[in-house]
């Protein structure tokens, strides 16, 4: 294969704490401070997770020591994330942007993973996993391991990333630092934009506690005295406005000289609680959050109306159940069991933060400072040349297929194609999946206009989309409005595939022209998200990809489909049969060898597939981003299995499969990860990359994952992931590397 290596940037930066391997993840610091100590690799065993005893190589495929438990996996995933936070590889400000997303990933693993465990024992369900963990036995792990990382996630800020912003001149003052200018500001603030939008809530017996919605910042708040009614002290409830910033900028003027400094919200209601409640003496003030049960399903056998009926999910989401309790760490234990018991929960779901308990908010930060050099360089991504010298992207297209890699590639050419189509006189229908995207975004703003101009548009919105849900409905409207046709898909299966179909009378007959993608018609996660797209004119997946959309829309038996692999029919059928087929090959004495890139790997029978694979000397690639419940490396079953997670500047959201198939290869990419919902319970489609110049191209960008020393994680038998260092060799960021060969040369 082509050296990857050949025009890599060279990085010469020292290697950090992060990457020493003797300390033990989650331990608290008790002498010395973060900065001081070595930080960890990933080890599951010290993290808490258990690893089972190797199995024996002929045990059953089914034996629940080959398999790492999916949530473990998940919550390891977000570890690896937070240790983005210590790698001064990354710049300071991103350092701070992998610590929030850490908050946000683990909002969401309670609302939805942690949730989904705890409903499991209150139905009575205590079911154990293919890893042989029942879900009372897994929330234990999970708890283990999330105090531990919590609290080392806010040593990270307060010890590390605070200090060395503050370093750069970007200061978090406290209240113990304000100075009497800052003080008098604040309260001007306070009173002028706080006070006014704040409600405080008395509890007595005509003010129960109140329901507050989930993720919100609150207060409770102990006084003393009679208020205007002659009523004594107690507690009270202080919601912070959620229409105010979490962090504020104080003016320059009363910055120390060459510093941008910020207040946190909750310190300027700490400060002026008493002001809230006059007449009375606040005893105690103290912040905590409240994480709820997200996580809801639409019964298909209850629901006539799929819109109106996510509209009420929407709103019971706000209230679901309690999960997590997150409060100040000064906190009295008296106060913290009161929260307790209002929310049902037990104190292994209390987490004690030395800092504000809603980090998520704090991104902010990130657009309203102008300090480009702590943030990562900004890049023009590349166009590719068979684009550049067509005014019209039908001609381009009609000379070759056209794959792009974003966001390496501008995204810029798959709304283009959508906007010509729109305008095009001799475009005659659009249709079109969406799964996440805007309902101001150029792609929807595309599929109005084309409405407006009379053509054919049909849209397959996905409601369902989690935490896109509202944005969807809206979406939904514009485009009815518009005229369009919107189809809410199959109720019972998620329409996850990314397809667009477009048909064009061209010299008196139809020609049809498609887009498929792995990833969402959103330009802003196209920035930011590893994805590849392909248009083409291709007769053959062309007309696959109508007849998915015919079988979306209308009713009937499937359709016979030429080219691409379709779920839930014909994806997880034919990749255990092309995953057996290298371990066919291999049995007879020739080479077998895969490559799989997705960001899940949970699915039991894909994984059974990959053993026999290994079992049969097939060589296994597989990088996986997140969740993976394989084990490998075990003697005699998967030792001939290599797992990595790549974690580097943009999130790795390609899905490509790739089978060397006795020298005929063959290049898949898909909306799908191997996954049970994805084989199963969506609609997806997997392509095949017909051209073999786009086919070498997308090889010899895994094989550049393959030989990433700089951004990649290897999977070990015992469940922990080692990073991978350069040590003498060259260093190889598999990432910059394609910045490089694709946006640079722009």
């Amino acid at each position: 294969m082509d050296d990857p290596r050949q025009d890599v940037p060279r990085r010469n930066e020292p290697r950090l704490e992060a990457e020493t391997p003797d300390s033990r993840l989650g331990e608290p610091v008790t002498e010395q401070p973060v900065m001081e100590q070595p930080a960890p690799r990933l080890n599951q065993t010290r993290a808490g997770i258990k690893p089972r005893a190797i199995p024996d190589p002929q045990a059953d495929l089914g034996d629940p020591g080959l398999y790492f438990n999916r949530e473990l996996s998940h919550l390891q995933f977000n570890i690896r994330v937070l240790e983005q936070a210590l790698d001064e590889a990354h710049p300071l400000l991103n350092r701070l942007m992998f610590l929030l997303i850490f908050s946000s990933n683990m909002d969401e693993f309670f609302e939805i993973r942690v949730a989904g465990l705890k409903n499991q024992l209150a139905l009575g369900d205590d079911t154990t996993g293919a890893d042989g963990r029942s879900p009372r036995a897994v929330l234990k792990e999970i708890a283990q391991l999330a105090h531990a990382q919590v609290a080392r996630q806010y040593r990270i800020l307060n010890e590390v990333l605070i200090p060395a912003l503050k370093a750069q001149g970007l200061r978090f003052r406290r209240r113990e630092e304000w100075i009497a200018e800052q003080r008098d500001w604040v309260r001007d603030y306070f009173e002028a934009q706080i006070m006014p939008v704040v409600s405080p809530i008395g509890l007595d017996p005509s003010h129960p506690f109140p329901r507050l919605v989930n993720k919100s910042l609150n207060f409770i708040v102990q006084l003393e005295g009679k208020d205007a009614f002659g009523r004594e002290g107690g507690l009270a409830i202080l919601p912070a406005p959620r229409s105010l910033p979490r962090i504020i900028a104080l003016p320059a003027s009363l910055c120390e000289s060459g510093f941008t400094e910020y207040v946190f919200l909750s310190s300027m209601i700490h400060a002026h609680a008493e002001e809230v409640f006059p007449g009375m003496v606040v005893r105690g003030c103290y912040q905590f959050r409240l994480t709820r049960n997200a996580d809801f399903s639409v019964d298909p056998e209850d629901v006539s109306d799929l819109a109106s009926a996510l509209r009420g999910e929407l709103l019971a989401r706000r209230y679901g159940s309690g999960v997590r309790l997150e409060v100040a760490s000064n906190c009295p234990e008296a106060l913290t069991g009161f929260l307790l018991r209002q929310f049902s929960l037990d104190e292994v779901d209390l987490y004690r933060v030395e800092g504000p308990v809603n980090l998520t908010r704090m991104m902010s930060v990130l657009d309203e400072v102008d300090r480009p050099e702590l943030l990562y360089r900004p890049f023009t991504p590349g166009i590719p040349k068979s684009l550049t010298h067509k005014e019209s992207l039908f001609e381009a297209i009609d000379e070759g297929d056209i794959l792009l890699h974003h966001p390496f590639h501008a995204f810029s050419p798959v709304e283009k194609l959508l906007h010509e189509a729109a305008r095009d006189p001799a475009v005659l229908a659009i249709k079109q999946t969406l799964y996440r995207t805007g309902a101001d975004s150029p792609i929807v703003n595309a599929l109005v206009e084309a409405a407006g101009n009379g053509k054919e548009v049909t849209v397959v919105i996905e409601l369902r989309a989690r935490f896109d849900e509202a944005d969807n409905l809206a979406l939904a409207s514009r485009l009815q409005e518009a005229g369009a046709i919107v189809i809410y898909g199959v109720m019972a299966y998620k329409t996850h595939a990314k397809m667009v179909h477009i048909v064009r009378r061209e010299r008196g007959k139809l020609r049809h022209y498609a887009h498929l993608g792995t990833g969402n018609y959103h330009s802003r996660t196209a920035k930011l998200y590893t994805d590849y797209s392909l248009m083409t004119a291709n007769p053959e997946l062309c007309e696959d990809v109508h007849r998915v959309f015919q079988q979306l829309s209308g009713m009937g038996r499937t359709r016979h489909i030429e080219l691409l692999l379709h779920a839930p029919f014909t994806l997880h059928e034919r990749l255990v049969a092309m995953i057996d087929r290298e371990a066919d090959q291999a049995r007879r004495g020739r080479r077998g060898h895969l490559i799989i890139k997705c960001n899940s790997l949970t699915e039991t029978r894909l994984i059974q597939a990959l053993y026999r694979a290994s079992q049969a000397g097939v060589e296994c690639d597989l990088i996986i981003r997140g969740m993976c419940c394989l084990r490998p490396g075990i003697p005699g079953i998967s030792e001939n299995i290599r797992v990595r997670s790549v974690i580097g500047r943009f999130l790795e959201h390609t899905r490509v499969f790739h089978f060397h198939n006795e020298g005929k290869r063959e290049t898949w990419c898909s909306s799908a990860d191997f996954m049970a919902r994805n084989m199963f319970h969506r609609v997806e489609t997997c392509f095949p990359l017909l051209e073999k110049k786009l086919a070498a191209r997308v090889r010899k960008d895994l094989e550049t994952y393959l030989v990433d020393n700089c951004q990649s994680w290897l999977l070990q038998p015992d469940g922990h992931y080692v990073k991978q260092q350069p040590g003498e060799s060259a260093a190889i960021s598999a990432q910059e590397t394609l910045l490089y060969a694709y946006a640079a040369r722009a």
